[in-house]
């Protein structure tokens, strides 16, 4: 080769080099290199496996014929054989496939092979072109940046894949929580880290699914890693964190971690909201979530954007040890439910359920990771065994209160506590005066053991008024500040009520469009502090308060 001819080949080459350079910063490097060389060629270029399957193919340019690709794999099985890193196959003078290794044989100075550090399998460049071309520096230089291109696409496909494994892992830990399996959660959390705090505050912001990430990362951040994270299963726009808590003699002055976290978000995120918890223990933090998004229906009407929940009174201690007795024996059959087949639900998924959907309603299915027919087919069993109609605001209500009893272990009976004769409904939701005109009318004692008896101490009445208190000041006000339109609110939410929280019947009856009965009942949120239209909803409280002064003397 003259001396001209060399040097036009380096400036080749060099103009090639520069040209993989480029083209290995882009964010499909790989795609992006395997074209240029098709196109620098003018052949079929593609990345074959070891085990002959094609990786990437080319695109938009002519595809490799089944017998090009039985070739290129022959090539590579005689290439790993005989630990050569590159070979060239003529086939009939008409074509050659040129096959070169992006692991190389050696191992590395480690004493890892290469073809470790590439997963599954190392990849080999395949050129399909003329005979009489040889490619011989220039397929060098395009494999050594392949092969980087290409491990850094697959650590990027690792990072990904660990990271979906760690927030599927978390999303088990916040389900395991959510109903109340403390232990199985601290263990599978012991191994994600951090720990579970033993008292915590729950934290819903809302905002743009595309802003998750980045508020994640602020929470972590602040609070040093400290904190869990998780996205919502059931609505993209949410996320929930769980925030460890510090008592209030070690806050002393200062405010607390959470709180000063919940209003920095809203700080830098722009149409960020944030619902606060109170501090609850760990194995509340299912009532930690409802407060926060309760505290969230507030958020999203003050020009901050925070809001921190504002504990009423709980119904859940008013009701004594009968309530705790009450609430075993309704949940006594799914508590001890054997399934028939090994397939089938048993009590902890069944308990689970039952939780999911009177916090998430018809999105429970989302929640729990199942079919919608699956969760038809739970609730159907669920009704079965305990006698509810769990469609019904009335008995949806009724375990409701259960649960939440339930929830406070230290008062309820011991699992093997044995059967008591059930009194009248003890384990039926249409016969222990569940629902509005079944046992306990106006006047009359309601029987005992039933949740009518519960509703009608004085304690529970006082706790009723004081429930529904806000909205009669709400109506009140609007009759003396007008207009008087909006003078109704309790007589709205009572209607939605007694319609099941149909919007559309709950309209008809009062003879308003739609829009105006939602915005009365977001009328009604404001005057609660509490979200009413979206799950999860105080309407079981508030079935339960307008249960009990329904049964007063007139």
């Amino acid at each position: 080769m003259s001396p001209e001819s060399m040097d036009v080949a380096d400036a080749n080459r060099t103009q090639d080099l520069l040209t993989l350079a480029r083209l290995s910063v882009r964010h499909d490097a790989v795609r992006a290199v395997l074209d240029w060389l098709g196109q620098r060629t003018g052949g079929v270029v593609f990345l074959i496996g070891a085990g002959g399957r094609t990786l990437v193919g080319p695109v938009g340019r002519q595809q490799p014929d089944p017998g090009v690709l039985r070739a290129a794999s022959t090539a590579v099985s005689g290439l790993r054989e005989r630990g050569a890193t590159a070979a060239v196959l003529d086939r009939d003078h008409s074509s050659a496939i040129h096959v070169i290794s992006l692991g190389g044989a050696a191992p590395d100075r480690g004493g890892t092979p290469r073809s470790v550090l590439f997963g599954a399998e190392t990849p080999y460049l395949a050129v399909v072109g003329r005979p009489d071309q040889r490619y011989a520096d220039l397929l060098a230089d395009a494999a050594r940046t392949l092969s980087l291109c290409w491990r850094l696409a697959e650590a990027d496909r690792n990072r990904q894949r660990i990271a979906t494994a760690d927030a599927h892992g978390r999303e088990a830990v916040l389900h395991l929580l959510m109903v109340g399996d403390v232990p199985p959660a601290r263990r599978v959390a012991s191994a994600l880290r951090p720990p579970l705090p033993d008292a915590l505050r729950v934290g819903v912001i809302e905002c743009a699914g595309s802003q998750r990430y980045e508020i994640a990362a602020e929470i972590e951040r602040a609070l040093s890693g400290r904190a869990w994270v998780v996205p919502c299963p059931v609505r993209s726009n949410h996320l929930i964190a769980l925030m460890p808590s510090e008592s209030a003699d070690r806050v002393g002055g200062r405010v607390d971690p959470a709180d000063r976290i919940g209003r920095l978000i809203t700080t830098r995120v722009a149409r960020c909201r944030v619902g606060m918890s109170e501090q609850v223990a760990l194995h509340n933090t299912a009532t930690g979530y409802e407060q926060a998004f309760h505290a969230l229906a507030v958020a999203r009407a003050t020009p901050e954007g925070y809001a921190r929940f504002d504990r009423q009174s709980d119904l859940v201690p008013l009701t004594g040890a009968d309530g705790y007795a009450w609430a075993h024996e309704l949940l006594r059959p799914c508590l001890f439910h054997v399934p028939a087949r090994r397939a089938d639900p048993g009590a902890p998924e069944l308990l689970g359920t039952l939780s999911s959907w009177l916090t998430f309603d018809r999105a429970a299915s989302r929640h729990l990771k199942i079919h919608r027919n699956t969760l038809a087919g739970r609730l159907r069993l669920l009704n079965s065994l305990l006698g509810l109609d769990l469609f019904r605001i009335r008995d949806q209500s009724a375990a409701w209160l259960a649960l939440r009893l339930r929830g406070t272990p230290d008062q309820m009976p011991p699992a093997g506590t044995p059967d008591r004769t059930p009194t009248a409904g003890a384990g039926s939701g249409h016969a222990d005066g569940v629902g509005r005109g079944d046992a306990g009318t106006q006047g009359t004692a309601p029987p005992a053991g039933t949740l009518d008896r519960l509703l009608a101490t004085p304690v529970v009445t006082s706790w009723a008024r004081a429930r529904l208190r806000p909205l009669e000041r709400a109506d009140r006000s609007a009759v003396r500040d007008g207009p008087a339109v909006n003078a109704h609110t309790l007589e709205t939410v009572r209607i939605w009520l007694d319609s099941e929280t149909n919007l559309a019947t709950t309209s008809a009856v009062l003879g308003i469009s739609p829009s105006a009965t939602r915005k009365r009942l977001y009328r009604a949120e404001q005057a609660l502090g509490r979200s009413l239209l979206d799950v999860p909803s105080v309407r079981h409280e508030l079935w339960l308060a307008m249960r009990a002064l329904d049964m007063l003397p007139a």
